[in-house]
């Protein structure tokens, strides 16, 4: 790869990532009004200045990773709301809609039927793993 196409390359990432913090210190400044919390206040609680935390808001500067379980604590919400991963995005690395039907429906089975079909399961698995 040429010198030319890495500069691209990382210039995308660049702009990329500008985008990610302008978002995410969109939600941080929303959260944050939400709970009624001035810059000064959450600055405090996590230990910063209240110019950094707007710049943070302002997607000036990249809010460390470090940081966001201790603001998703502070806005009682988990860090993949914070980031901005819906629900429907997380439900996608579950398991497949067909097995968590399959799974449900034979919880609902008597105990002696889930057995078998535990057992059935478990040879199926050590087989494949053979």
């Amino acid at each position: 790869m040429s010198s030319a196409h890495i500069q691209l390359y990382l210039d995308k990432m660049t702009e990329d990532d500008t985008l990610f913090f302008e978002q995410l210190g969109q939600r941080v400044a929303a959260y944050r009004k939400e709970q009624h919390l001035t810059q000064v206040q959450l600055a405090e609680a996590v230990g910063i200045s209240q110019q950094h935390m707007g710049s943070f808001e302002k997607g000036i500067r990249k809010i460390p990773a470090s940081m966001l379980p201790t603001l998703a604590a502070i806005f009682a919400i988990s860090t993949d709301e914070l980031l901005g991963i819906t629900p429907q995005q997380a439900a996608k690395r579950g398991p497949a809609p067909k097995l968590q039907r399959q799974v449900e429906l034979i919880s609902q089975l008597p105990k002696a039927k889930q057995k078998f079909v535990t057992e059935m399961l478990d040879t199926v698995l050590q087989q494949a793993s053979s």
